[in-house]
């Protein structure tokens, strides 16, 4: 996959350049650094009060037709193409500097799995940011997954961009240490996941079969879920057009991959005085360990009762069963 060895260069030139035009519109957030459960595995929740104005997308003309943000990109927001099938492009909404989106030229079901290709030209992008402060990439499928799009993209965050005003030494992204040969602190995270190493330079064959076997274990473990609560409502998917069965988010680093199944979206917390606020929704940047809030009432009823903290994160997932409580395959 020829990605161009100097994006990480196009896109901060770019991004600079759209935010100057106001192309792009950059909403700036307040940190907060959170320990998660008895392990205090931090969690960055940030908060934005600009995004309580967040301009409205453009309707298109056809109004019978959905705005499609990822065909034919407006040239501000094209970083370059990717042949054949790929362009990459900057999120026209972006609360973490330089965040770009690997999106299919033509449309393609976010909700269908990922072809071999897309995981090729995902982590194509991710080694071209060794030496550059290294890259997240994330992933949102279904309903419950936290996905705003229905045209398939895969979304990059730079982790440099991301640690701003936390402190390099206190938080890193969580999905590096979900892949660790034994049970790492981190797999008392109150969701089950699925993670595995990369090998070095894995062909993309590899990646997709590694990507199938995390999907494949998710579903299994929602299959259980379902069986061993009848009450709930979560049903899977019928896959035969190439839909997902299940909901998910995956996470992707240059050495891990990692898939966490979704049975919720995100949930309402009560603040001090009892009121309830949000819902909290969380997307695939919870395994990269950091999550947005929308509102001055969620932010302070996060910081102000860290426990809320475990109790959305717990929500919006499978419990951890004990068989696969260190989250491997």
């Amino acid at each position: 996959m020829d990605v161009p060895a100097n994006l990480p260069i196009l896109v901060k030139e770019r991004f600079n350049a759209a935010k100057d035009s106001g192309a792009l519109n950059f909403y700036p957030t307040q940190v907060a650094l959170l320990k998660c459960g008895e392990r205090r595995i931090p969690f960055q929740v940030r908060f934005s009060p600009a995004l309580a104005n967040k301009p409205k997308a453009d309707k298109p003309k056809d109004s019978k037709k959905p705005f499609d943000p990822f065909l034919n990109p407006p040239p501000d927001l094209l970083v370059c193409e990717l042949p054949p099938h790929h362009n990459i492009v900057l999120n026209k909404f972006a609360i973490v500097p330089e965040h770009f989106i690997l999106a299919t030229k033509e449309f393609k079901e976010q909700t269908h799995l990922l072809d071999e290709d897309d995981l090729a030209a995902a982590y194509a992008c991710l080694t071209t940011y060794r030496g550059h402060g290294n890259l997240f990439g994330f992933f949102n499928s279904g309903e419950h997954s936290g996905a705003s799009q229905p045209h398939r993209h895969i979304q990059f965050l730079p982790v440099q961009s991301m640690k701003g005003g936390t402190g390099d030494e206190v938080w890193q992204p969580l999905a590096e240490s979900l892949a660790a040969v034994t049970p790492a602190p981190d797999s008392e995270l109150p969701f089950a996941y699925f993670a595995e190493k990369l090998p070095q330079n894995p062909r993309p064959s590899e990646l997709h079969q590694i990507y199938r076997l995390l999907y494949e274990n998710a579903c299994k473990a929602v299959r259980l879920y379902i069986a061993e609560n009848p009450g709930c409502e979560l049903q899977l998917k019928d896959e035969q057009d190439g839909s997902a069965a299940i909901s998910y988010n995956m996470g992707l680093t240059d050495g891990v991959m990692v898939l966490c199944p979704r049975i919720s979206e995100g949930k309402t917390i009560p603040d001090q005085d009892g009121n309830l606020v949000g819902p909290i929704a969380l997307n695939g940047t919870v395994l990269a360990g950091t999550l947005l809030v929308k509102s001055e009432a969620e932010w302070a009823a996060l910081r102000e009762d860290k426990s809320k903290l475990v109790s959305v994160l717990a929500a919006i997932g499978i419990p951890p069963a004990p068989h696969h409580m260190d989250g491997r395959l």
